[in-house]
């Protein structure tokens, strides 16, 4: 099931047809991440044969090794093998809107854990291009499915994942710039939009809560009834060019938002 499959039903004048196939596809997908399942608890066995640890899978995979422990395990396990424990419970702000010290920093999480006093760290998922989904696409000013630059990087305090942070950027405009490089851009995404000749105008910050996509909920070593809160950024040049949109999907449950009213304009 992709997105174009999901227009096409959605032109579908009879409702009820539409509800049918749509509860067909939604089966088909769940039967899709079932299989996926299986076999990468048979691929994470196999590892282990071969005498990788749990942690050098989860080095490779990108996750905790309790999360490997939970993927061996599967949605029908019993009690653990080995005295697992869960992961600690750890809250970590994220400031509405942004502070300007912070959003000019190497990293905006780094520098809001570092205040915090937290042991902060990140990892690259990805780099590369995507189409874009419809609200990024809107942020940006292209069509829905357009292919756009994307880095998505985790983001885990004290060890334990909180957010997945992607940045969005037009490929016509950055596509040949070191922001489509797959390194941590130096010293920061915000010098690199600098020194490209862009100068910052305005942002829109947009808050939601609602569960998590089975990849959200993967990454973030989520349980089923746990949401997410997205935080949806868009920022723009003096010109009013679209520069940069970042969205951020937090853990819910492991996330407070301070939120700042605007100098000058505080009223009871």
């Amino acid at each position: 099931m992709d997105l174009k499959t999901l227009r096409e039903v959605a032109q579908m004048s009879d409702p009820v047809e539409r509800a049918r196939i749509l509860s067909r596809l939604m089966t088909e997908e769940q039967g899709l991440v079932t299989e996926a399942a299986k076999m990468r608890r048979q691929a994470i066995a196999e590892a282990r044969e071969s005498g990788m640890s749990l942690e050098e899978i989860a080095g490779r995979l990108g996750v905790s090794p309790g999360r490997i422990s939970q993927m061996r395990r599967g949605p029908a396990a019993r009690a653990p093998e080995g005295p697992a424990s869960p992961a600690p419970r750890v809250l970590v702000q994220r400031a509405l809107p942004t502070e300007p010290a912070v959003r000019g920093s190497k990293s905006l999480f780094l520098a809001e854990a570092e205040r915090q006093g937290l042991k902060a760290d990140r990892r690259m998922l990805y780099v590369g291009l995507e189409p874009a989904s419809d609200h990024v696409a809107a942020c940006l000013r292209v069509e829905p499915g357009a292919e756009i630059v994307a880095r998505r990087k985790m983001m885990l305090a004290n060890d334990v994942p909180v957010r997945i942070a992607t940045s969005y950027f037009r490929a016509d405009l950055f596509g040949d710039t070191r922001l489509a490089e797959p390194e941590f851009v130096q010293p920061s995404l915000q010098s690199a939009l600098t020194a490209l000749g862009y100068t910052f105008g305005h942002a829109e910050e947009n808050l939601t809560a609602r569960p998590p996509t089975p990849f959200e909920r993967e990454t973030l070593e989520l349980e089923p009834s746990e949401w997410i809160v997205q935080v949806l950024r868009a920022s723009y040049s003096t010109e009013g060019t679209p520069i940069h949109v970042l969205e951020t999907i937090c853990a819910a449950n492991r996330h407070i938002f301070p939120i700042g009213q605007v100098s000058g304009y505080d009223e009871f």
